[in-house]
């Protein structure tokens, strides 16, 4: 007995010290307790609160698969985004608005953009007893040029001759800070309205003609919520979430369509009868999509990585999640009324990922 104990614990310890080996820690004297716990990788990240319900969403399941990651994400805006990305200060950026070429450059780098979801731009309002609304290109410029000052405005009668539209003021609301979802609304009113072209202009700011301004998606809705006769731009999930009406649009084709993942879905499907467009670095616009069903404002919106990671633990970790996003991670976009990805995006998404190094 003695013997066959003796050979039990020769065995333990024979196999507790290839463990310690593997481990990197001495196997002459080692104990448990001293074997150093593998230090979780962490990732930083900033940027668009366009997204920012999903990837909390994406976030929190993905610890339960993979807690040797942790992943944190500072909702502060796409301009901040970019801004950390740019001065190494973050992981990963986000924007809903792709970088521009004079962004790209001030980087000093090779910046990819990974499309991560759909989603949708949508005129919420708060206007009391009145929860159906529709809006043509024209009147929304109109809206936020400060042309149309007056819910009861003929133009606006004339669209809605069933709602009971007071004589009261419009309140406009947009972005204060540096935005992914001003520059995909800003780009959708320059490419229908030459006024708005030629009198503001795109971009992640803008000097609004009109109106109050508010910190993130989240500031908008709020203002939107608590201001009576108020419209203003929003990303689709915020306005659920806080119990806003959301405007149907006139498309370029003619139709009036509501936000729904279909709509979504048809903005992207021109894609692939673009020429090129899936072979180039996916910036992308999809808005005033010539789809007869697709939401006019509609826009991809992206993670922002280095294509050369300087730090190889955290390239692949980050990758790693990137992949799981664009597969699992996919299902989690509808119920959180974003649109999951065209599968032949994906693919060229997949093929970005495995050129990082």
């Amino acid at each position: 007995m003695k013997n066959g104990n003796r050979l039990v614990r020769k065995t333990i310890y024979a196999l507790l010290t290839v463990a310690f080996a593997a481990a990197g820690v001495w196997s002459s004297g080692a104990r448990a307790e001293d074997v150093p716990a593998k230090k979780p990788v962490e990732l930083q990240g900033a940027g668009a609160t366009f997204p920012y319900p999903l990837y909390s969403k994406w976030i929190a399941e993905y610890a339960k698969v993979n807690p040797g990651v942790r992943i944190n994400y500072q909702s502060i805006g796409s301009g901040g985004g970019i801004r950390q990305l740019t001065a190494r200060t973050v992981d990963f950026g986000a924007s809903d608005a792709p970088m521009t070429d004079s962004a790209l450059t001030q980087a000093g780098r090779p910046i990819l953009h990974i499309p991560t979801t759909l989603g949708a731009v949508v005129l919420a309002f708060n206007l009391p007893n009145v929860t159906s609304l529709t809006l043509t290109p024209e009147v929304i410029a109109g809206l936020f040029l400060g042309e149309i000052t007056s819910w009861n405005d003929p133009k606006l009668v004339a669209l809605n001759p069933a709602a009971k539209l007071p004589k009261k003021p419009v309140t406009i609301v947009h972005r204060a800070d540096g935005s992914g979802t001003t520059a995909v609304f800003t780009d959708y009113l320059a490419r229908v309205s030459p006024a708005w072209k030629e009198k503001v202009g795109n971009g992640l700011s803008v000097k609004f003609p009109t109106g109050l301004g508010a910190k993130g998606n989240e500031g908008v809705a709020g203002q939107l919520k608590t201001s009576p006769g108020a419209i203003g731009y929003v990303e689709l999930a915020y306005a659920k979430q806080t119990g806003l009406s959301v405007a149907s649009l006139k498309n370029s084709s003619g139709a009036v369509v509501q936000p729904t993942i279909e709509a979504l879905t048809a903005a992207a499907a021109g894609l692939s009868k673009r020429e090129g467009a899936l072979e180039g670095d996916l910036r992308l616009s999809l808005v005033n999509s010539a789809e007869p069903t697709a939401w006019p404002i509609a826009s991809f919106t992206y993670i922002l990585l280095d294509a050369r990671p300087t730090d190889a633990a955290q390239g692949a970790a980050l990758r790693a999640f990137l992949d799981w996003a664009l597969h699992d991670g996919q299902a989690f976009a509808p119920p959180l009324h974003y649109a999951p990805l065209p599968k032949e995006l994906i693919k060229r998404v997949e093929t970005m990922l495995k050129a990082v190094d």
